[in-house]
């Protein structure tokens, strides 16, 4: 049987990682894979989920079953965060999810439960596991217009007319904030835009949040996520706890349904639990345990949150000395969008041959597309690095 199998398609930001790894160079850079890293290049364990770890060593007293939902405080605490307190809880219903990318499929079987001929609407360009994920539960994508490389603005007016070619019933994927891989996002007003857009059309909101924090700050990074909630009649949200609690490995995230009422809301999380028992069954508890009590503990949630803004403080300052550097460099104004975008991504807009060229004149590595990773740019060498780009425009 497995003879006949040809090989499976590469993941170009996993062969990255080997390639990274396998360069002898020692100075070679790392601008690929999504992780942040701090001044020495180090993922490191926040010292409040490290703190809630500990405690969490010292008072667990059973590794039983949680159930399909996982951790229904974790869930509470999540649709909080993401929400808001002001929200009205009665129609949100949330799921414990291994990742962001697990609460991504749970929506999209739901998804395909309730709308089987449903499109969903994707930007283009967008993360490049969001389409082979819609497709993977069998749901059907289509893309709209969302970034000029040329200017490194959204293109709204374009997104707009794209998304008007919806027909009622189709799902929009929307990036919550911290748009990757562009870094470019969309404006309260065009937030509100959408929202009205959404409601006239009578398409289905799919926001996915995986940067809370990143960008302008907590609530600031969840405004455009409710703005739309305050104006649909339901919606679908995707959330991770990678990047802002620093969770990779652990796999925590939280899959959420604002119904129209609370018994559509339970009807629709009885299907997404379905799916999830054929999928995985039950989500792991670490993880997720650790972030439920940081956000419970007053002391921790602080520690966390000061943490995490020295962390998205620490990615705006790269950001401006980057755009300085390139603009000494190239002697123009070419990338001074770096500095407004917002979140762990930019995306440079160069051809994947200068790509290629940064990788084996310089070793400087990024994905194809030249999306870059913020987090991951040497503080002490941006305009050795600035320089290095330049060489390789046209």
């Amino acid at each position: 049987m497995f003879e006949d199998l040809q090989p499976a398609p590469t993941d170009k930001i996993l062969a990255l990682i080997g390639l990274y790894r396998a360069d002898p160079r020692t100075d070679k850079v790392d601008l690929g894979v999504g992780v942040y890293k701090d001044r020495a290049g180090k993922t490191v364990v926040m010292r409040a989920v490290r703190a809630a770890e500990k405690r969490l060593l010292e008072t667990q007293d059973t590794k039983t079953y949680l159930g399909l939902a996982g951790d229904l405080a974790f869930n509470a605490a999540m649709a909080d965060l993401v929400f808001g307190k002001s929200a009205d809880v009665t129609r949100i219903r949330s799921a414990q999810a291994p990742g962001g990318s697990g609460a991504l499929r749970l929506a999209a079987e739901l998804l395909k439960r309730t709308r089987p001929d449903a499109v969903v609407w994707i930007s283009n360009p967008t993360w490049p596991n969001h389409i082979p994920m819609m497709r993977g539960a069998g749901l059907t994508v289509r893309e709209y217009p969302y970034f000029d490389a040329e200017s490194g603005t959204v293109r709204f007016d374009a997104m707009l007319a794209a998304l008007k070619e919806a027909k009622s019933g189709d799902a929009v994927l929307l990036h919550g904030c911290c748009h990757n891989p562009t870094g470019a996002n969309l404006t309260a007003a065009q937030w509100a835009e959408v929202a009205d857009l959404l409601v006239a059309r009578g398409l289905l909101p799919f926001v996915d949040i995986a940067y809370q924090g990143f960008g302008e700050g907590l609530e600031a990074d969840a405004a455009g996520l409710r703005i739309v909630a305050g104006k649909v009649p339901e919606m679908l949200v995707a959330a991770s706890c990678s990047k802002n609690f620093a969770v990779y490995r652990d796999r925590v995230g939280a899959a959420m349904i604002m119904g129209r009422t609370g018994p559509e809301a339970d009807m629709a999380q009885g299907h997404m639990l379905a799916a999830a028992r054929t999928l995985y069954s039950m989500p792991p508890d670490h993880g997720a345990a650790a972030v439920r009590i940081v956000l419970e503990d007053k002391d921790l949630r602080a520690d966390w949150e000061a943490e995490l803004e020295e962390m998205r403080q620490r990615m705006l300052r790269l950001r401006v000395a980057f755009a300085e550097a390139l603009r000494r460099q190239s002697n123009s104004d070419r990338f001074d969008f770096i500095a407004e975008h917002r979140g762990m991504f930019s995306r440079l807009g160069l051809r994947e041959d200068q790509v290629e060229r940064l990788r084996a004149e310089h070793g400087v590595y990024m994905v194809g597309d030249s999306r870059i990773n913020v987090a991951g740019l040497p503080e002490d060498g941006l305009d050795k690095l600035a320089k290095a780009i330049v060489s390789v425009l046209d």
